[in-house]
């Protein structure tokens, strides 16, 4: 019997089908950590034959850590080589806590990255503190700047900073500038005014697509201020006039930055120069980009450099890992709050065993989704105990971190899967009693002017309010 054209090509799609299925199957059974995501993968392929390979293709596939190992390589992405001590002692007197020793072993061996010892560390709080420290330091290099921000406005803070870096290269300071191709977008950047100035920069991963998108992924959200290889700035705040008051407005965005002297500067550094050959493909080395650095303060302090390569998951185990050894408090301030659920849990369980959660956000938020996505996940968190509360105007860009009162992260990350998956970021973790203090002053300050989120007013949200919050959490990994 002759089989006919019809069936010969139903047994070969039919047999292309179960190939392609079993092979994508393969790959979530190999590849996806969690099971529930797995089963829900796998159920597709099979149920939509081709169809829901397909989608698994175009959604289910971890790209972001792909490209990104694809786009920097080891030596470009900041790499250091891994520590070969776990930093069991925290500082030289004898009072050493439980929770740094085992914080500073989990970190070290998370990030590789060595505690160093006898940094100083200054909080600046809001642009007004901020920017004239900064520009202070720019007009007193002598060697080198190295400049990373996301965004770098064209306005009269950005023309400041502008104007300050030409005349440090006119007197002969090696100036490099590197901005995000996404962050130049969100204003009138500064990239053509420098370049009329004769400063040299770069935009970081530029975009192949016109125009503004900022859910764009892999980019670089570090804020880096180096001078002389000597002098750091890092933290939250990006160059703009709305962090800043003048003369017919008030700062209309708060936010912490923070200088840095001693040891640490280095891997500040590390992290900028890294950044610069990718941008650049310029090595930046010897004794202008790499003085010897001497004490300079009583903190030990460690770099934590992250994004979606090679350092996948380093800010999320750190998180975590600081939930896990809090005895006494947990603070935290974000302005966009978005934790997976692993951070949730770890939250809740620390709340529960006695730990005080305290959590502040901006009531008025500048991303809609963002706030409505937060607002939609807030009732895990009030409900087992967390002290959630909201802040006032001006909009709170701080980005901060306070355990047990000796323990401290600081810099460019939010708690959201932008910072914690998709972008490059850099904070620093810091163990010293009187730098927390200082800090509790200031989330003391931003306390008293919030009000509390209670169950009541989650709960009395209309229900166009509520469905609205819970699609926009849905595309939380996204936001």
């Amino acid at each position: 019997m002759t089989l006919t054209f019809e069936i010969v090509v139903g047994f070969v799609l039919a047999a292309v089908s179960f190939v392609v299925s079993l092979v994508a199957s393969g790959h979530v059974v190999l590849y996806k950590r969690d099971s529930r995501a797995a089963i829900a993968w796998a159920g597709l392929i099979w149920l939509a034959p081709f169809v829901g390979t397909l989608l698994y293709v175009l959604l289910g596939i971890n790209r972001i850590e792909r490209r990104a190992r694809t786009l920097r390589s080891d030596a470009a992405s900041g790499g250091h080589p891994p520590c070969l001590t776990t930093d069991a002692t925290i500082a030289r007197g004898p009072h050493v806590s439980l929770v740094p020793t085992q914080l500073s072993m989990l970190v070290g061996r998370v990030t590789g990255q060595e505690l160093t010892h006898e940094n100083s560390i200054e909080p600046l709080s809001g642009g007004d503190n901020a920017y004239p420290r900064m520009l202070s330091a720019i007009e007193s290099a002598r060697r080198t700047i190295g400049l990373s921000t996301y965004i770098f406005d064209d306005d009269d803070v950005g023309l400041k900073f502008a104007k300050a870096l030409s005349a440090a290269k006119e007197r002969g300071v090696e100036v490099r500038v590197l901005i995000d191709a996404v962050g130049a977008t969100y204003g009138f950047s500064t990239i053509g005014t420098l370049k009329q100035f004769g400063v040299q920069v770069e935009t970081f991963n530029p975009l192949r697509l016109p125009g503004r998108f900022r859910y764009a992924n892999l980019r670089n959200h570090r804020k880096i201020l180096t001078i002389d290889g000597q002098v750091a700035f890092t933290g939250g705040m990006n160059i703009r006039g709305c962090c800043a008051t003048t003369d017919d407005r008030p700062a209309s965005v708060d936010d912490l930055h923070f200088q840095l002297g001693g040891p640490i500067v280095r891997q500040v550094q590390n992290t900028f120069t890294a950044d610069w050959l990718f941008a650049a493909n310029e090595e930046l080395v010897g004794d202008e980009w790499y003085p010897e650095l001497k004490p300079s303060g009583e903190y030990a302090a460690r770099g934590i450099v992250a994004g979606p390569d090679q350092k996948l998951d380093r800010l999320r185990l750190t998180l975590l890992g600081a939930c896990q050894c809090a005895n006494r408090s947990i603070r935290i301030v974000s302005p966009y709050f978005l934790p997976e659920a692993s951070l949730i849990s770890a939250l809740n369980v620390a709340a529960l065993r006695g730990v005080t959660v305290e959590i502040l956000l901006p009531e008025h938020g500048n991303q809609k989704l963002v706030q409505w996505a937060c607002d939609a996940q807030l009732w895990q968190l009030v409900g087992q105990g967390c002290d959630v509360r909201k802040t006032s105007r001006p909009f709170d860009h701080s980005k901060l971190v306070i355990v047990d009162d000796e323990w401290v992260l600081m810099g460019s990350s939010n708690w959201d899967p932008r910072s914690l998956r998709l972008n490059f970021e850099f904070n620093v973790e810091c163990y010293g009693q009187k730098l927390a203090e200082s800090l509790n002053d200031i989330f003391e300050v931003k306390k008293a002017q919030s009000k509390q989120v209670t169950i009541e007013q989650l709960e009395a949200r209309s229900l166009p309010i509520k469905l609205r919050d819970g699609v926009a959490r849905l595309a939380a990994p996204f936001l």
